[in-house]
Parts: C-alpha cells; sequence; structure tokens
C-alpha cells in the first residue's frame, strides 16, 4: 500500500495515499479499533451541511474568503451526495466528545476542497482546524450535527413510513367494520366487537405514536452551534449561530433554531432522549399490534385462524408446508432492540458532567439505528404482512357464537348472579350458552333470542 506523510499538533503520521482524510483520523483508526459500528453515514452527511452552512456564514461575517468558502461547499456537497462516504471509517467508540470524527470530515473536506482549489487554479488553501473548523469546536459542532441528522431521519424517513402504515390499517380498519367477533381480554372470551373495531385500536396507537414523536422531536430543533468549547462561545462572532441555524432551515427545510442556553447544549441530550422515549412508546405499540396479528393468524387448524396473513416463504426447514408469521416477528425483534436502545441512550444522556457530554457517539448511534430499523420495519410489515390481511369469516362467527361471555347481555334482565350460573352450567356440561339458559329455566327461549344478539351488543 502507498502512503503519504500527514501532520497535526503531535506529528507526522502514515496515511494512505488512497485516502482523503488526514492525521487525526489515521489516529484515531489506529487507536479505536474497537467493534464494527460505524458512525451513520447520514450523520456525516449532516455534518457536512453543518460545515457547508459554517462556511456562508463566515463569508458574510468577513471570517472566510469566497474562494475558500467555496470550496468547502463543493467538498460538502460531494459528501453529502455519497461520493466519498468510504472515507468517514470512524467507529462509535472513540472520544466521547466526537472530536476525532469532527476532525474526520473537517480533514476529508478540507482534502477535497483543496483538490478543488487547485484545479480552479487558486492558491489558497483550506486548514482542517483553521478554515473547516473556523468558529466552531466538536463540543458545540458534534451536538449540532447529532440534532441536524436525527431530526432529518425522523420527518424524511420514519414519519412517511407511519403515514404508510396509518393508510393500511385505515383501509383494513373500514373493511371489516361490519364482522362481528368475540372480544379477548386476559387472554380469555370478552364480549363482542368488530375486526374493524379492533384494528382501529392499532390504528390509534400509530397515531397517539406518532403525534408524541412530532412533539419531542420539535426540541431536537434547537443548536448548540455557536457554544463553542464551553458554551461561552470563544472564537464565535456575535451573531454567528443565528446566522448558522437560518441557513440550515432553508437548506433542510426544517424550522432550526438556536439553543437559548448553549450551556445546557452541550452537556444535556435530554431533547433526544425525550424524542426517543417516543420511538420507545412506538416500539411498544408495534409490539402489540404484531403480537395481536400472529396471534388472530396462529394455525391455520389449531390456533385462532381469525385472519388470515400473506404466505411469504417456506417456514420450517423440516415441517413441510409450515408457514409462519415472520414479518411479525421481525416487528418484536426491532422492538426489544428499541426498546434496549432506549435504556442505553437514558443512561448515556445522564452522564453530563460540568460543562460536556462525553457519551455523544453511543446517543447518536442508537438514537438512528432506532429510527432506521422503525422506519424500514413498518415499511416491510405494512407491504407484506398487513396489506394482505383477510378475515376468516367462519372462524370468527363459530368462536363468536360458542363464547360464554355473550351471556353478559342477560345481566340486565336476570342479574349478575343468575347470568354467571347460566355460563357455569353451560361450561361444565358442554351446552350452548342457549342450552344452557333454557335448562336453569332462569329466561325462556323467546327472552333469549331478543335479549342475546351480538349485533346489538356493539356499539358502533
Amino acid at each position: 500500500m502507498d502512503y503519504r506523510i500527514e501532520h497535526d499538533s503531535m506529528g507526522e503520521i502514515k496515511v494512505p495515499a488512497a485516502h482523503k482524510w488526514g492525521a487525526q483520523t489515521q489516529r484515531s483508526k489506529q487507536n479505536f479499533r474497537i467493534g464494527s459500528e460505524h458512525m451513520p453515514i447520514e450523520f456525516i452527511h449532516g455534518y457536512a451541511l453543518l460545515k457547508k452552512s459554517v462556511a456562508k456564514v463566515c463569508v458574510d461575517l468577513g471570517s472566510l474568503s469566497q474562494t475558500k468558502a467555496d470550496a468547502i461547499a463543493h467538498a460538502a456537497d460531494e459528501i453529502i451526495a455519497g461520493k466519498w462516504n468510504q472515507e468517514f471509517p470512524l467507529v462509535i467508540w472513540q472520544t466521547g466528545s466526537g472530536t476525532q470524527t469532527n476532525m474526520n470530515v473537517n480533514e476529508v473536506i478540507a482534502h477535497l476542497g483543496n483538490e478543488y482549489l487547485e484545479a480552479q487554479g487558486s492558491d489558497e488553501r483550506l486548514h482542517p482546524n483553521d478554515d473547516v473548523n473556523k468558529s466552531q469546536s466538536s463540543n458545540d459542532s458534534f451536538p449540532t450535527a447529532m440534532h441536524i441528522a436525527s431530526a432529518i431521519a425522523v420527518e424524511k424517513n420514519l414519519l412517511p413510513a407511519l403515514e404508510q402504515i396509518k393508510t393500511t390499517l385505515k383501509t383494513k380498519s373500514e373493511e371489516f367494520m361490519q364482522l362481528i367477533k368475540i372480544g379477548r381480554t386476559h387472554l380469555q372470551d370478552a364480549t363482542p366487537l368488530t375486526l374493524g373495531q379492533e384494528i382501529s385500536g392499532w390504528l390509534y396507537m400509530i397515531e397517539k405514536s406518532e403525534e408524541m414523536i412530532k412533539e419531542s422531536a420539535k426540541h431536537m430543533l434547537e443548536l448548540a452551534i455557536g457554544g463553542t468549547a464551553v458554551g461561552t462561545g470563544l472564537n464565535a462572532p456575535e451573531g454567528f449561530d443565528e446566522k448558522v441555524v437560518a441557513v440550515l432551515a432553508k437548506e433542510t427545510g426544517l424550522q432550526f433554531v438556536s439553543s437559548p442556553n448553549k450551556f445546557h447544549a452541550l452537556t444535556s441530550h435530554d431533547q433526544m432522549a425525550t424524542t426517543h422515549g417516543a420511538l420507545k412508546a412506538l416500539a411498544a405499540d408495534l409490539m402489540k399490534i404484531a403480537n395481536d396479528v400472529r396471534w388472530l393468524a396462529s394455525g391455520p387448524r389449531s390456533g385462532f385462524g381469525e385472519i388470515s396473513i400473506p404466505e411469504n416463504e417456506p417456514g420450517s426447514s423440516i415441517m413441510p408446508g409450515k408457514v409462519n408469521p415472520t414479518q411479525c416477528e421481525a416487528v418484536t425483534m426491532v422492538a426489544v432492540q428499541v426498546m434496549g436502545n432506549d435504556v442505553t441512550l437514558g443512561m448515556a444522556a445522564s452522564q453530563g458532567n460540568f460543562e460536556l457530554n462525553v457519551f455523544k457517539p453511543v446517543i447518536l448511534y442508537n438514537f438512528m439505528q432506532s429510527v432506521e430499523l422503525l422506519s424500514d420495519v413498518i415499511r416491510s410489515f405494512d407491504e407484506h404482512c398487513l396489506q394482505g390481511i383477510t378475515a376468516n369469516e367462519d372462524k370468527l362467527e363459530h368462536f363468536l357464537n360458542n363464547s360464554l361471555m355473550l351471556v353478559t347481555a342477560l345481566n340486565p334482565h336476570i342479574g349478575y348472579e343468575n347470568a354467571a350460573k347460566i355460563a357455569k352450567h353451560a361450561h361444565k356440561n358442554g351446552l350452548t350458552l342457549k342450552e344452557a339458559a333454557l335448562d336453569t329455566g332462569l329466561v325462556t327461549e323467546e327472552q333469549f333470542n331478543e335479549w342475546v344478539v351480538p349485533s346489538k351488543m356493539i356499539k358502533f
């Protein structure tokens, strides 16, 4: 492998000649060979957008030449377009402020920018600290990029996935609204409802989770940029923070604002912890929905079998013809991963000491993973399972007509205890509810037929 010599404040170091990063990136690669979890590339793209926005503002404030700003913007745009993803090799398990990743971005932008300047015939050259990192510290730029990437991921990936699944659940709820079935509480027979009503509960879960995610994500629109090292804004010009967030808002379409208290913004990650709490609530709802689907579709002959789900692939390597609720299983695995991520993120967010929280990379990683997993699994669950749900009306009717809990309709007429006698007599002697009611002499056939009507036990 060919190498070139790069240097930083600690001296010289060999860097692979084919790559665009510099000395500090190389030192991190060599010093932190820990795990396989790398910085999410969406975060790198968000960081590049921040660098581009800062460069534009620095020109306006007179601290950076237009030529250098153009070179930074050119390099940042190529990074955002995904052209240089391979130049960001650093792992999550590094310095807790994310300094090495900040420098990775600075070095790659400087290298690409200098190639651009040279091609333009300019004598100016970019320095990763003095120019690309101008008016910034890792301590404010990294959490700013965290919020940028996280807010974009929620807005552009998760919320559209939620819209998709809501459409399907609304369609299915309306399609099955008139199909009466037996309800179940405590996994035991309960009073009737319709299959559409049951699915409407799933729909409302998604709607409420969406509402809570949107509300909590608003708090992530506050950005730390301008706080520099400890929150005082040292080396950042007056008005720098407001101008940068205005550029970012224009670039992304998101209403970013400058954090009113940079001391909070550097050392606390309560905003991301709160938003991830809403993601955990969504995961809990998805767990419930997926479990309901696989229970209702259990069988095909020895389970409930009230609904059928698409048969996507063979379910067993030994049992021919077996088909499993694999999409449901994927949802439930994602759900527990997100719940685990929430524990990690919450613990990490609690570790702000004095003017800085140094668990930033792991907070970022868990948040971004949760958004990605939830977005992907929602789409998969919707497209490969929910959209293909059909109702097995014969099974619905069978369980409805054989349920003892229809006896609840007799309560207002003969009282709770007499109704209980009928239900217990039916269960003990293997009778239908009607047979037991007539056998006890507590109601006549005419009364039973008038009072025990499942459709009258449901409020639409």
